[in-house]
C-alpha cells in the first residue's frame, strides 16, 4: 500500500479524545492531526516519540493531517486501523498470502451473520467462500511478541462467534492478525486484556475458524506485508 502524497514528519505532543493527536511539525508548526484508531494505543503513543502524518487530500477537511506511523525504539510502527484491509487485500490480489491463495473473487464489506460485515469474501468455484475477519495489532508489551487486542472488545468476540457459524454452515473462516510492526517474531491473545476474547478465539478455534498473523515492511513511502508471524497461543 504506497502512501499517495509524502508524509509529513513531526514530534507527538499528546494523543487526546481518541481522534485527536497534537504534533509539532519538522518546520516547527504544531497541527493537529486525526488520530484514526480508537483502540488505548498502549505503548504506541509516548509524547516526544517521532510521528509520520499524511496530508488531507481533501482541502476542505477540518483537520489537515492524519496519523499515520510512530517510530517506537528503531522501529516505524503503524496505528491507522483503516489501512489493514487495504494492505492485507493488496497481499492476496499479488499472492504474498499462501494460504488464501487460489480464489478468483475477492468482495470487501459483504454482510453476514447477525447484522454484521466480513472485512473480505474470497469465493471461488467448486470452493467454500473464505470469509476474512482482520484485525490490526500493534501492541507489544514483551520484546518481539505481538498481541491483541490493546483494549476489551465485545464486537470482536462476537464476530469469532459468526465466523464459527460461518464454518458449521459449510465454509471456510479466517481471522487475520496484521501486525504493523517489524520487530516481532511471533503473536498471541492477550488475554489478560480481554479475557472474553481469549475465551471466545479459543471456542471458535475449536469450531473450525483458523487464525493467519502477519507482519508488515513500513517506510514513509509505504507499508507492505512482510512474514508471516507464528502464534503462540
Amino acid at each position: 500500500m504506497d502512501f499517495p502524497d509524502p508524509l509529513v514528519r513531526g514530534t507527538l505532543i499528546r494523543r487526546y479524545k481518541r481522534f485527536l493527536a497534537d504534533v509539532e511539525l519538522d518546520s516547527g508548526e504544531t497541527v493537529t492531526a486525526h488520530c484514526p484508531n480508537t483502540g488505548t494505543m498502549l505503548g504506541v503513543c509516548e509524547p516526544g516519540s517521532e510521528v509520520w502524518l499524511s496530508p488531507a487530500t481533501n482541502p476542505a477537511r477540518k483537520l489537515r493531517y492524519s496519523w499515520q506511523m510512530i517510530r517506537v525504539g528503531d522501529h516505524l510502527v503503524g496505528i491507522n486501523t483503516q489501512n489493514p484491509n487495504r494492505i492485507v487485500e493488496e497481499a492476496i490480489r499479488n499472492f504474498r498470502i499462501p494460504e488464501l491463495a487460489g480464489y478468483g473473487a475477492i468482495r470487501r464489506e459483504v454482510k453476514y451473520g447477525r447484522n454484521s460485515r466480513i472485512d473480505i469474501l474470497l469465493q471461488e468455484p467448486e470452493k467454500p467462500d473464505c470469509y476474512v475477519e482482520i484485525k490490526n495489532v500493534h501492541l507489544m508489551r514483551e520484546d518481539g511478541i505481538a498481541e491483541f487486542p490493546d483494549a476489551v472488545s465485545a464486537r470482536a468476540a462476537k464476530h469469532q462467534g459468526e465466523l464459527a457459524d460461518m464454518v458449521e454452515a459449510g465454509h471456510r473462516a479466517v481471522t487475520f492478525y496484521l501486525c504493523q510492526r517489524q520487530d516481532c517474531g511471533s503473536f498471541r491473545i492477550a488475554s489478560d486484556i480481554d479475557l472474553a476474547y481469549a475465551k471466545a478465539v479459543r471456542t471458535a478455534r475449536d469450531r473450525g475458524v483458523e487464525a493467519l498473523c502477519y507482519g508488515c515492511i513500513l517506510t514513509p513511502k509505504a507499508i507492505s506485508i512482510g512474514k508471516a508471524l507464528p502464534l503462540t497461543t
